[in-house]
């Protein structure tokens, strides 16, 4: 079955981990576009101050307080979807958190924790979006991580986490295509992002992490969140360099193998040594209500995510170019040939 899927302006959209980085540019950029919004995280009082922030720019909002990794939190979040605005079109799985260490350091505790949030709390929300989704049609978006298809060191079980949802989102997809159910299953793959991630992650290290380069603004991530809630679309990478490390893990293994220990380890590792609390975010909620974080050399743009969402575009550019340097050709030859008889 075709799936269609509304504009944004006419759309509820329901976002977990809304307070913070890329969900907090998406429901600020989504409210402004005009979409109703169900917003969802664990720091209630962030969420109360985003609520009120977005209605005041004339946005319809409403909130729930849940931790994803707890499945009837999460039920609680479609229930108020449809209790507020009778149900919802897209539903985006964000809520993520990340850590930093060998994964000989990382305690089991720790690693079962992450998983809650990172995979049970994007199983959670699948669940509870596709009854819904199923009945009246809609997007599916989840936020992965290229570490959904390539692991690295420093970050092992976050990479592990990142596997498991995309296993668990494509076995999803193939389900709901074969039973010809009117969702759109969308997982988008960023690579480094300028966002409060670092500060939120638990960190095993000696030192505070670092964003691997190149760093991406947070926008253009949304920018593929908004683009998989309005177009039927399978996969999105955000950043060239997303793509080009995921087509290295299949061509390449080995020698990505030893690009990683070469450079991913100490890349991932600042001169700044840890001070305070490095536990994050992991067990409890964090400072939040802030879009951007570590570094200031973002790529505000990709152009590989523009040419992907936007391929007419792309396409008429560089037909336009193709006749501008045809043009300027023939123009040459003229001149060329004048410049002769003048001779």
């Amino acid at each position: 079955m075709r799936t269609t899927l509304k504009p944004l302006s006419e759309q509820v959209m329901v976002l977990t981990g809304a307070t913070s980085g890329i969900g907090l540019n998406t429901a600020r950029t989504a409210a402004a576009a005009g979409a109703k919004l169900v917003l969802a995280a664990r720091n209630e009082t962030a969420l109360a101050e985003l609520a009120a922030e977005l209605r005041g720019q004339g946005a319809q909002v409403e909130t729930v307080v849940a931790d994803v990794g707890d499945e009837a939190q999460v039920q609680r979040i479609a229930a108020v979807a449809v209790e507020k605005f009778g149900g919802f079109d897209t539903w985006v799985n964000n809520a993520g958190v990340g850590m930093f260490g060998t994964n000989e350091q990382v305690s089991r505790e720790d690693m079962r924790r992450l998983f809650d949030t990172n995979f049970w709390g994007v199983v959670h929300g699948c669940l509870a979006a596709v009854p819904q989704l199923k009945a009246r049609g809609g997007a599916l978006v989840t936020v992965g991580s290229i570490t959904s298809d390539r692991g690295l060191p420093m970050q092992g079980i976050y990479g592990a986490s990142k596997h498991a949802v995309k296993g668990f989102v494509d076995s999803l997809r193939m389900e709901l295509e074969a039973e010809q159910a009117p969702v759109s299953v969308t997982l988008i793959k960023p690579t480094s992002i300028a966002t409060p991630f670092i500060r939120h992650a638990k960190n095993y290290m000696e030192v505070e992490p670092n964003y691997p380069p190149p760093v991406y603004a947070p926008e253009v991530v949304t920018e593929a969140i908004l683009h998989a809630a309005q177009h039927s679309v399978r996969d999105l990478y955000v950043g060239g360099s997303a793509r080009l490390m995921a087509a290295g893990a299949h061509h390449t293994p080995r020698l990505l193998d030893k690009a990683m220990e070469w450079l991913g380890i100490d890349q991932q590792k600042s001169s700044i040594p840890v001070s305070g609390d490095r536990d994050g975010s992991l067990h409890h909620p964090g400072p939040d209500l802030t879009e951007r974080a570590g570094t200031d050399k973002v790529r505000e743009h990709s152009y590989y995510m523009r040419a992907v969402t936007h391929p007419r575009t792309v396409m008429a550019l560089a037909a336009a170019t193709g006749v501008l340097a045809a043009a300027a050709l023939r123009t040459r030859r003229r001149s060329a040939a004048w410049s002769g008889r003048r001779g």
